[in-house]
């Protein structure tokens, strides 16, 4: 079965990635948008509105009604898809792993609440969500850990006490080139190259790799390259690196790159690409191109080959995720609803690490979101059960404050007491 989850999925990614701006990073916007889904799959369970108008809390009732659906509508634009189509699209991917993308998704509530109701909200989640209840930090951290192979060694937030849920999503991927890069000068990168302190790079290899120049609407004239993976059971991993003239938008090169890898999969020749015969012999800032005499096989005596050198590189990242196009706001919202918790506010982070080297590539992302309510710091409190189980002293004093902030004189002064030998019973009337 095939997801239809690309478009929004590029949607999104353009978002995210325009809040973190065009520093070095690396990000997984699919970790993201499933904790979205995950919260669109709770929507139907929240609790009905009482619409009788005689209820004195329907006035309310229609208040958080309002708030529901605006949650809803964010969180629509946010996953660019309707919320039972991207909780599908959640559960396909989560109950049916990829062989090469380990994932994980958990949702805990603090200690105290029920989370084994075998209706609601937990029946509307993917099967293979973990539901459970709230993990101290280091239990948060091991699951971290658990489910990125090691690669993302601490959850993204801080638990407190504060904190009413969490939500969880973990990606991790640890691959293996089908064919390794061969290894080049770093001189070859050009001498318009900005990474002057490099000493060796990464060359494609003769076969097993994929090179192309593409025109795009968006980017201009592109580079494109794809690594694969070894398959593992039918399936496996292409990884497209894509490059645009110096100074085009680092949004606008990514948003290319969403584009392309829309057909990276099946290998196909991207729409726009350019015949080397097409373009003028020489250097440009993308590539140069050469021409010699070969033996070839193709048919008009014309072959075209791609090489691609580009360096080894490596991320570690960590993204705020609480800006109100990325739709953590309107999560947090529609999931207080559905499991009944008073939160006020929430808290949503993202930590993701890549490393892209001469024989594999590996990636991982933990996205975390608490739910959180307003609570004041924890210490120790006693309680005193005061009994007045045998004889005792009544006083009744009197008050007598003025407005103009002075007393009068009765104030202070006693004006009945007793002792008390023989209590009463409470009449039935006061019961």
């Amino acid at each position: 079965m095939t997801t239809d989850l690309h478009g929004p999925l590029s949607a999104y990614a353009e978002r995210l990635h325009a809040t973190i701006g065009d520093r070095h990073h690396v990000a997984s916007p699919l970790g993201a948008w499933l904790l979205l889904a995950l919260s669109a799959a709770t929507t139907g369970a929240g609790r009905a509105t009482d619409s009788n108008t005689s209820d004195p809390d329907a006035a309310a009732g229609s208040e958080a009604a309002t708030g529901a659906d605006a949650a809803a509508e964010g969180l629509v634009a946010a996953l660019g898809t309707d919320l039972a189509g991207a909780a599908d699209l959640a559960r396909v991917l989560l109950d049916a792993p990829h062989p090469l993308v380990a994932s994980a998704t958990a949702l805990w509530l603090r200690a105290g609440r029920p989370v084994d109701a075998p209706a609601g909200w937990r029946a509307t989640l993917p099967a293979a969500t973990e539901v459970g209840t709230l993990p101290d930090q280091a239990g948060l951290d091991a699951w971290a850990r658990e489910h990125t192979d090691g690669l993302i060694e601490t959850f993204p937030l801080k638990v407190s006490p504060d904190v009413v849920f969490a939500l969880a999503s973990a990606l991790a991927t640890r691959i293996s080139w089908a064919e390794p890069f061969d290894v080049a000068d770093a001189r070859a990168l050009g001498p318009a190259s900005a990474w002057t302190d490099l000493r060796h790079v990464l060359r494609s290899p003769g076969h097993g790799h994929q090179g192309a120049i593409v025109a795009t609407e968006r980017a201009g004239d592109v580079i494109v390259h794809a690594a694969r993976s070894q398959a593992s059971e039918g399936a496996g991993l292409v990884v497209l690196s894509v490059a645009a003239a110096p100074h085009v938008p680092a949004a606008d090169v990514l948003a290319t790159a969403y584009r392309l890898s829309a057909g990276a999969a099946d290998g196909g020749r991207p729409a726009g690409r350019r015949s080397l015969f097409d373009l003028p012999l020489g250097d440009t800032p993308l590539w140069t191109l050469r021409e010699e005499r070969v033996r070839t096989r193709a048919r008009d005596g014309r072959e075209e080959r791609h090489q691609a050198i580009l360096p080894c590189w490596s991320a570690r990242s960590d993204h705020d995720l609480t800006a109100e196009s990325l739709g953590f706001p309107a999560a947090a919202v529609t999931l207080a609803r559905a499991l009944d918790q008073p939160v006020q506010g929430f808290e949503a982070r993202q930590v993701a690490m890549a490393r892209y080297g001469r024989y594999g590539f590996e990636a991982a992302a933990v996205t975390g979101m608490f739910g959180t309510v307003s609570l004041p710091p924890e210490g120790v409190a006693r309680t005193a059960e005061l009994r007045f189980g045998h004889p005792y002293a009544v006083v009744a004093v009197a008050t007598d404050s003025r407005a103009d902030g002075t007393t009068g004189p009765w104030h202070g002064v006693p004006v009945f007491s007793a002792w008390v030998t023989e209590p009463d019973d409470l009449p039935d009337a006061e019961r």
